[in-house]
């Protein structure tokens, strides 16, 4: 028996368009869901090719960096591609474990872990990107995107270790694979058509947009509203636990 459906993507009852978006997706892979548990596959099995899909996307975005020149886009639309793929395994082992019955505390802690790895590394190959084509601004948002999600899982597990729930947020690990998948991918097909253009401003001394910005824009965006996620749960937590301070007191 493995995972069991993590928190971040199981089906609930409230009618939020998050969550009825969620159920949709659902019912779609459902099929692909049955069809691999009659392959065989397990859901750690599905978590750990998740993983590998991340080493592909970091690898590309390397391959990118070392091969590519810096209006060279394509490997940032194949690496979008890869990245939306890599996110629908961090859809099918919850699913597979829910509906194969093979759900476990450890498969639990084993698709937590691996997806912490899996960001990381997927972020490792963008900023080794962005710093090799001398996007060091974009580099850095790149990387404080990167501490925002690794927070925003963080805050989730402590708080819940403590006895606290702690979920919600703007930017959860789905809606940060779809941003960054979704917007690299527009960046790609955008650079094959459009080329690597430029906006300038006279008197500012740097291009207020080129194509590059369709994918560091939203990383920008993300880097904001991820680190507000975890200070969001922070402070939920906070309140929580002095509510319960404060009714063991009275």
């Amino acid at each position: 028996m493995e995972n069991v459906l993590k928190p971040e993507t199981m089906p609930q009852t409230s009618a939020s368009v998050r969550t009825n978006l969620q159920l949709g997706i659902y019912k779609i892979i459902d099929p692909l869901v049955k069809l691999l548990i009659k392959m065989g596959l397990t859901p750690n099995m599905i978590t750990t090719i998740g993983l590998l899909l991340n080493f592909g996307v970091a690898g590309i975005f390397i391959l990118g960096a070392e091969e590519g020149n810096r209006g060279d886009l394509r490997y940032v639309g194949w690496a979008g591609a890869l990245v939306l793929f890599a996110g629908l395994f961090d859809m099918l082992d919850g699913q597979v474990a829910r509906l194969g019955k093979m759900s476990s505390t450890f498969g639990a802690l084993y698709d937590s872990v691996l997806d912490r790895y899996s960001e990381l590394i997927m972020f490792l190959g963008i900023c080794y990107y962005l710093v090799a084509h001398h996007y060091f601004l974009s580099s850095i948002f790149a990387f404080v995107a990167l501490i925002g999600s690794m927070m925003v899982s963080y805050v989730r597990a402590r708080a819940e270790g403590l006895g606290i729930e702690c979920k919600g947020g703007l930017m959860q690990r789905p809606e940060r694979v779809v941003t960054i998948g979704l917007f690299a991918i527009i960046c790609g097909i955008t650079s094959h058509y459009k080329g690597d253009f430029k906006i300038y401003i006279p008197g500012v001394p740097f291009h207020v947009f080129e194509t590059i910005t369709i994918f560091t824009a939203p990383i920008v965006i993300l880097a904001i509203l991820a680190n507000i996620t975890a200070f969001k749960r922070l402070y939920d937590a906070k309140r929580s636990i002095e509510a319960k301070e404060n009714s063991s007191k009275s």
